[in-house]
């Protein structure tokens, strides 16, 4: 005769040496989810380049950077909390790279005019009587005909607003003290550059060329995007070229960043990535240069901040670090009980 099973007593399951079916498929989901987790977000991803085009505005890089670190938290297996400290972290973030924006575009109507007399004279004296993006475009660019070297001149200028994000989630996944410390150096890096622009309006090269203050010049990055027909994702939040400053131009961002990555790993990196770290600035600097996006001064006024910004901050913090070392010896010496 068949012996009937019976069911195990709600005791021992209570007890945990029984689980109930539900947290069996409740595990299964979970595993189900984590397996999904990347192939959903590449596919929304690809669809996204392929109908709206790429992404350099910081809004739509921002929202598709936090989209990765919430899938790499279900892809961990990390949950609910890994969610919670990637919107912690990332959210004010992404509110202040966005205030900056928006903060970035008023002040291009600032109450005196733009300056391009001292820069273009100053380039001028280095250049031998002849700005050297004068001289780089008349011997390299091709007006409607794009060279190998535009097309690297213009990954170049496009990689200023990805890397750093990149290297902050990479460093917030890996280094989190590190992370603070190069999102410290970022903000404090961003906004002097913005006090400056509110100070001291500059006109770019290709703005001064184009009102007539020197030799017609070419925009070679945005030509070169413009032959290759890339389309580009439109920012969420600036709506388009409403909020563009065409005189934020001292000092140059785009040479200030990478310098800050120079100062901010040289201590640490290993020989292959102090020659990246050094290859980067001098690259950027010559797309810059080449395209008409600033001038020579712009670039080194923007290495100047970079440095004053990186080596002040590690200076305060070897400070403090120095400050609390010494209150906890003076702790362990003090023979009051």
């Amino acid at each position: 005769m068949t012996k009937l099973l019976s069911p195990a007593p709600p005791s021992a399951v209570r007890a945990g040496r029984l689980r109930p079916v539900t947290d069996r498929g409740r595990r299964t989901g979970l595993s189900r989810l984590r397996l999904l987790a990347w192939p959903a977000y590449l596919t929304a991803f690809v669809w996204f380049l392929a109908t709206q085009g790429m992404a350099f505005a910081n809004d739509v890089v921002f929202l598709w950077l936090i989209g990765a670190l919430l899938t790499a938290a279900i892809h961990s297996g990390h949950g609910r909390r890994g969610f919670l400290l990637v919107l912690r972290d990332w959210i004010p973030v992404m509110a202040v790279v966005w205030a900056y924006s928006l903060l970035r575009g008023y002040g291009a109507h600032t109450p005196w005019a733009p300056h391009w007399l001292p820069q273009l004279r100053a380039d001028e004296v280095l250049g031998f009587g002849e700005t050297w993006t004068v001289r780089l475009q008349h011997a390299l660019y091709t007006p409607g005909s794009p060279h190998w070297y535009d097309y690297l001149a213009t990954a170049v200028y496009l990689s200023h607003f990805l890397v750093v994000f990149v290297l902050l989630a990479v460093l917030w996944r890996r280094a989190h003290d590190r992370f603070r410390q190069l999102l410290a150096c970022y903000f404090t890096l961003t906004f002097a550059g913005f006090a400056t622009y509110l100070l001291y309006p500059a006109d770019p090269p290709w703005l001064v060329g184009q009102e007539g203050n020197m030799p017609g010049l070419h925009r070679v990055v945005w030509e070169t995007i413009s032959a290759v027909g890339l389309p580009q994702a439109d920012s969420l939040l600036e709506n388009g070229s409403q909020f563009a400053n065409d005189v934020a131009a001292m000092p140059s961002l785009h040479s200030a960043y990478p310098a800050m990555l120079l100062f901010f790993f040289w201590p640490t990196a290993k020989p292959w990535l102090r020659a990246v770290l050094v290859a980067y600035p001098l690259a950027m600097a010559f797309t810059l240069v080449y395209g008409a996006e600033h001038f020579i001064v712009d670039i080194l006024a923007g290495w100047t901040y970079a440095a004053v910004v990186v080596l002040g901050l590690r200076w305060l913090r070897n400070r403090r670090t120095d400050r609390v070392a010494l209150a906890a010896d003076l702790a362990r010496c003090d023979p009051t009980p």
